[in-house]
């Protein structure tokens, strides 16, 4: 299974990542977006990374 982590120093906030995979990320009130889950069976999470606007998200 794929790791999902989030550079927060990095993180804008765009809240791209939460609009292609809800189940997995969230951007809270601090601006920046978190790791709700680790597990989305509908999602391709290394794309979702790969559209990241600052590549914080890394998937291991």
């Amino acid at each position: 299974m794929a790791k999902v982590s989030i550079d927060a120093s990095t993180c804008v906030g765009c809240g791209l990542c939460e609009q292609s995979c809800p189940e997995v990320f969230e951007v809270q009130g601090d601006g920046v977006a978190h790791i709700k889950s680790q597990n989305c069976g509908s999602c391709n999470l290394q794309e979702i990374a790969d559209s990241c606007p600052v590549n914080c998200i890394k998937v291991s």
